[in-house]
């Protein structure tokens, strides 16, 4: 069993715990990148941490909350950068120009993160077989792009569209621009990222 989950009114994890938990997505995502969804088996993943499968079984229900975990940590991780990087940008363009390049910058370094989360979109399902990452999952991503989308509206920086259409190809475009750099490493991401900041930039001015 595991020693508690996110629900609330549970205690707080411990140090050791959260440590624990870190090295064994640290080592899911490695397992994952190297060896693909299907053949990353809870067994792989707790022999490339030096630990028995029982460690991970007492943390984790079973390898899709393992997984989950995954996405988690990766997205918050992201999401920490990001915010460092914009903080103080008062106008939208940017804002706008701030969060592609600073995503950009920060999966620079962390490409195997990326062939991690890829597999695991592709290959996670929910309990009746369908994506647990489908475009619905999305939801979080598509408001916090439409919230500065709208912002440059209200303050004329940008012209009238609908703010979730461009949301959903912003979100699109980078998703796109990483796989690509994935299945061609020695692709210049920083340049690429400038390039599709520029054609946003471009689209929504008046």
């Amino acid at each position: 069993m595991r020693s508690e989950n996110k629900s609330s009114g549970q205690k707080d994890r411990s140090f050791i715990e959260e440590a624990r938990r870190a090295q064994i997505v640290a080592s899911a995502v490695e397992v994952i990148a190297e060896l693909g969804f299907a053949r990353a088996s809870l067994a792989q993943i707790a022999k490339h941490a030096g630990i028995s499968k029982g460690v991970i079984s007492y943390h984790f229900a079973g390898k899709d909350e393992l997984m989950e975990e995954v996405v988690e940590r990766t997205y918050h991780a992201i999401a920490e950068y990001v915010m460092a990087k914009i903080e103080g940008v008062e106008s939208a363009t940017g804002l706008l120009r701030g969060h592609i390049l600073s995503v950009a910058e920060h999966m620079r370094g962390h490409r195997t993160q990326l062939k991690a989360l890829g597999e695991i979109f592709y290959n996670l399902r929910t309990a009746d077989g369908q994506p647990r990452y489908g475009v619905k999952a999305n939801e979080a991503v598509y408001e916090a792009m439409e919230s500065i989308y709208r912002l440059g509206q209200q303050n004329g920086e940008f012209r009238e569209f609908d703010t979730r259409v461009m949301a959903v190809t912003h979100s699109s475009a980078i998703d796109s621009m990483f796989a690509y750099w994935v299945a061609y490493p020695e692709h210049d991401l920083d340049a690429h990222a400038n390039e599709l900041a520029d054609l946003f930039e471009r689209a929504v001015k008046k």
